[in-house]
């Protein structure tokens, strides 16, 4: 038989015991000495010199070399099999080395008792050790066992058929105002019409590893479809359709379908506050005092005083706000206003107006005010991307805040994840204390008590349990800090001027302009606020 890697054989000879070197042939690989010396090593031949054999074995040509390993003489070797597991438990190879002059061949019994022995069980292929068997290769690895892989499931997809991307900014036109006629943000439908499509997820199935436990498969998304009223389920609850003509609108993972509801005048003492749960369109004024509430969109084609308007979805202004420190606007989706003043504005997307004056004006999505007049003047501005203005402050030295930054309610979150794992390592270390103390008791043979054995334990599950605790904590936090990073990419854009007393903060850094600055853009670098020229 013809060996193509490199290998190598104990001699036992009368004046000690040798290593018979034999070099690689054709394409083979050369014999390596880490193969040598750990094989030396595992039959407790540990004095030799490895620099020399080293030598020896990078000198083998075409002819096959014999090394003294030492004067002793040895026992006869078996032929000797080595087991590797990878990691995962998803492979296990083996490398065969001969026996000495004098030791056996491994048989197949022998292969497969010590494979039992490493706790291999499961996809054994016996077709390669009996191809081995049959042609013996040594100082070479063949796969012996693998896993069965699981057959892995699919995510739960649901496909909208009307348009869930609609936006209510409206077109800016060549002179810089801003055209509140040409906004488009209703999706029209009729009755029966097909809202929406669920493919169900495919669960998959688990696999099993070469010790015979089991691989789990990758979780999936579990979807249902979510409507609100005026809206039926197919029986199989996978397709979704309108009982009405009007519009849809997808919040969050909730479809709404309803019939706009239609002030025709003011919203006032001949009304009472408004209270809907798709859209409302008012077509007078929202007056001092009143409250529109709707679960999807509000359109008020007069002014709004000081009121409060709170919507599922966007709020259009064709006019604007003049609260009189009392006007509320709160929109889960984009805010488009004429102008904001002395009022609380929050938006869950984008806020276009063409001036913002003594508010404070809060969205997670861009605040522009780039208009005819594009100013911003007193209160704070905040968003957690992009604030672009045309003019900030005033010549008065107005105190003004522009501010880039994340949610309070996350900060205070990222904080209180830091002292949790504080404080759960600190238990940690108390439990280990405990789990050593008995465990030095039970190593010198002393039994311990059912309360101190049960103690012994619940330590033990403790540590565990915080550890995995920490892990989730750890997950989380990397999570927000991620978040936080996003935001240092933040800017805030002055297109023409920043006047004296405007306070610009990204992301904790703080800079206060104290003379006039034309063109400016302000971006986070490091721990300070750098301007660029626009």
């Amino acid at each position: 038989m013809r060996y193509k890697n490199g290998f190598f054989q104990l001699l036992h000879k009368e004046d000690g015991t040798y290593v018979k070197l034999y070099p690689a042939v054709a394409d083979g690989n050369s014999l390596n000495i880490d193969d040598v010396s750990e094989y030396l090593h595992q039959i407790r031949i540990d004095e030799f010199d490895i620099r020399e054999l080293n030598n020896v074995i990078q000198e083998l040509q075409k002819e096959p070399k014999e090394y003294k390993i030492t004067s002793d003489t040895i026992y006869p070797v078996n032929e000797y099999m080595k087991i590797v597991v990878n990691r995962k438990r998803t492979r296990v190879f083996v490398k065969m080395f001969p026996p000495s002059n004098k030791g056996k061949l491994i048989t197949r019994a022998e292969i497969m008792q010590d494979l039992e022995h490493h706790g291999i069980c499961h996809g054994i292929i016996e077709r390669n050790i009996d191809l081995y068997l049959k042609c013996r290769q040594f100082c070479t690895e063949f796969l012996v066992a693998k896993a069965t892989e699981p057959i892995q499931g699919k995510d739960a997809v649901i496909t909208y058929h009307f348009d869930t991307e609609m936006s209510s900014k409206p077109t800016i036109k060549e002179d810089g105002s801003v055209d509140f006629h040409q906004i488009d943000n209703i999706n029209h439908i009729e009755a029966g019409v097909l809202l929406a499509t669920l493919q169900p997820a495919e669960l998959g199935k688990p696999g099993i590893d070469v010790t015979g436990e089991p691989i789990k498969q990758a979780k999936v998304a579990i979807k249902t479809l979510k409507h609100g009223r005026n809206i039926h389920l197919s029986d199989d609850g996978t397709k979704m359709y309108s009982d009405v003509s009007g519009h849809v609108s997808l919040t969050g993972e909730q479809v709404f379908v309803s019939d706009t509801y239609e002030v025709a005048a003011d919203v006032s003492t001949s009304t009472g506050d408004i209270f809907y749960d798709g859209n409302v369109h008012v077509k007078g004024n929202v007056i001092t005092g009143f409250k529109v509430e709707a679960k999807g969109d509000i359109i008020v084609d007069g002014v709004v005083e000081g009121a409060t308007l709170i919507a599922g979805g966007q709020i259009v202004l064709r006019r604007g706000i003049q609260g009189m420190n009392k006007g509320v606007l709160h929109a889960e989706g984009d805010i488009v206003t004429k102008f904001i003043e002395n009022s609380e504005v929050y938006a869950g997307g984008s806020i276009t107006t063409d001036a913002i004056m003594h508010s404070k004006v809060s969205a997670k999505g861009e605040v522009i005010s780039t208009g005819k007049r594009g100013l911003v003047i007193g209160g704070s501005v905040k968003s957690e991307t992009n604030i672009s203005v045309k003019v900030a402050g005033s010549t008065m030295g107005t105190k003004t805040f522009l501010e880039i930054g994340m949610a309070p309610a996350l900060m205070d979150e990222y904080k209180e994840l830091d002292k949790q794992m504080l404080s759960m390592s600190e238990e940690i270390e108390k439990h280990y204390k405990i789990v050593e103390v008995y465990a030095k008791k039970v190593k010198t043979g002393e039994k311990l008590a059912e309360d101190k054995k049960k103690q012994y334990l619940v330590a033990k599950k403790s540590i565990e349990v915080l550890k995995e605790n920490i892990e989730n904590a750890e997950k989380r936090s990397t999570e927000l800090r991620e978040e936080m990073e996003k935001y240092s990419n933040g800017r805030i854009k002055v297109s023409d001027i920043t006047y004296p007393g405007v306070k610009i903060s990204i992301t904790g850094a703080i800079f206060t302009v104290k003379s006039d600055m034309r063109r400016t853009q302000f971006v986070k670098d490091r721990a300070l606020i750098k301007t660029l020229l626009l």
